[in-house]
């Protein structure tokens, strides 16, 4: 138990030390980034059912892709939190670490220049903390929108009571997250 609130507290400070390092600053690269209105529309949906599981640069560098993943950044609403939120509890029962890296990019970051290591080693070690049970759970887990908080229109407090699924998890299991609007998608930053 002990070793999971290590872990837990390691990756909540990497997602705040990423956060830092990912400001909102927008580059002319991230300008000509943005995926026009009728490719969301040709598609028919601005969700998808299962979240594209492809690497990203951020896995690797600490930094965010100039490559597009297939998915279209989150709008800048609690629904685009829940979701992109969704993504990453789907992404850690999945044990896909390129989209939990991707999500969890700022915090993970934070705890690696804490002396945690990268994440990928860190999030490999959560990994092997997770039951059978609450991977398959997480899987298809949602959030209640009831139970999340908005704190600004940039930043949202995930809960793990808002978290929905067929397993229970606890704080020391999941942990709350906050998760912020930068670089034109949520990320985790605590």
């Amino acid at each position: 138990m002990r070793a999971r609130t290590m872990v837990n507290a390691a990756v909540a400070a990497c997602v705040a030390l990423v956060a830092c390092a990912c400001g909102p600053e927008k580059t002319k690269e991230d300008a000509g980034a943005k995926p026009s209105p009728s490719a969301a529309s040709a598609s028919g949906s601005t969700r998808a059912e299962e979240p594209q599981a492809t690497p990203t640069a951020i896995a690797r560098t600490g930094k965010p892709s100039a490559v597009p993943t297939g998915e279209l950044p989150s709008a800048r609403t609690k629904e685009g939190a829940i979701r992109r939120y969704e993504q990453y509890l789907h992404a850690l029962g999945h044990e896909d670490i390129d989209t939990v890296c991707d999500v969890a990019g700022p915090a993970a970051e934070q705890a690696e220049n804490q002396g945690f290591g990268p994440c990928t080693s860190t999030y490999t070690a959560v990994f092997q903390m997770i039951s059978p049970a609450q991977k398959k759970a997480l899987q298809t887990a949602t959030v209640d929108p009831q139970r999340v908080a908005v704190r600004t229109p940039g930043k949202i407090e995930m809960p793990v009571e808002a978290v929905r699924s067929s397993a229970t998890f606890s704080e020391s299991d999941l942990g709350n997250y906050t998760l912020e609007y930068l670089r034109d998608d949520w990320y985790i930053t605590d």
